[in-house]
């Protein structure tokens, strides 16, 4: 990791807040979004960590179009430490934008077979970095097994991400069902996105969260909606940042209220 960095710990008087960003299903725009929130807190000024916790199958450098030189294969591998292993993007902390980005590893047998303890040391190495940032973000992989679970109960806030796909709402739901049983005290939020209008969103985020409320006993609040935006498809295929491709895009505009959101 950078020196300037360490250095920065010193005048740090708290740790970053850890949000996991999570989804039941696959396909909702969890990675995106994970990506996009780094770069919103990057334009507001917070130095942000991001973490691919989809172990073996990491896709955060791929959407970035870059090629990190080391990522959570070589911690596990007792290559490096893990502060070591961080890729500045756009940048890094402190430029317009831009974050540090922990990678993980796609195509990696091993990493995607961990054993929970090892899922658990990673997770504590994370909370080890939170007094060199303002923000941490784990990208948690789709679905709802052990690791999933066990990365989503390291972070301080969780955020759930759905779309108006019935599927997606199931699975969500099953997300918050099995975080519930989990950490009782886990207080999740949510996120629509892809919706048609903000108003429909909405009407998918009462949805989910009446039937939390029913059946769990908890109403999450709503981050935010995210509209959609035919930019998004673009910017992942150009392998640029939405902040940077299309910076007054709605999309990106809606980003950095869920940013502030999540802020207060």
């Amino acid at each position: 990791m950078a020196v300037a960095a360490k250095r920065a710990v010193a005048s740090r008087t708290s740790k970053a807040p850890i949000t996991a960003i999570a989804s039941g299903k696959g396909g909702v725009g969890k990675t995106w979004l994970s990506v996009s929130l780094a770069c919103a807190f990057g334009r507001t000024n917070r130095r942000a960590l991001l973490v691919d916790c989809d172990i073996g199958l990491a896709n955060v450098d791929v959407q970035l179009g870059v090629r990190p030189e080391a990522d959570l294969s070589s911690v596990m591998r007792g290559w490096l430490e893990l502060d070591a292993a961080v890729t500045p993007i756009l940048g890094g902390p402190g430029r317009p934008g831009g974050f540090d980005l922990l990678p993980g590893h796609s195509g990696s047998g091993a990493l995607a077979g961990l054993k929970l303890e090892e899922v658990h040391r990673i997770a504590q190495g994370i909370s080890t970095l939170a007094p060199l940032y303002d923000r941490i973000i784990l990208d948690c992989a789709a679905g709802v097994d052990a690791n999933v679970m066990r990365f989503a109960r390291a972070a301080d806030r969780v955020v759930v991400v759905t779309t108006e796909d019935p599927t997606a709402l199931t699975d969500a739901y099953a997300f918050l069902k099995l975080l519930r049983l989990a950490q009782p005290t886990a207080q999740p939020w949510i996120i629509v996105n892809l919706a048609d209008t903000r108003a429909s969103g909405r009407r998918v985020y009462e949805q989910l969260a009446k039937a939390t409320e029913s059946y769990l006993g908890i109403r999450p609040p709503l981050a935010g909606v995210i509209c959609r935006d035919p930019r998004v498809g673009d910017s992942i295929r150009a392998q640029t940042p939405l902040c940077v491709r299309h910076p007054q895009s709605q999309a990106f505009e809606d980003v950095l209220r869920i940013a502030e959101a999540l802020s207060e």
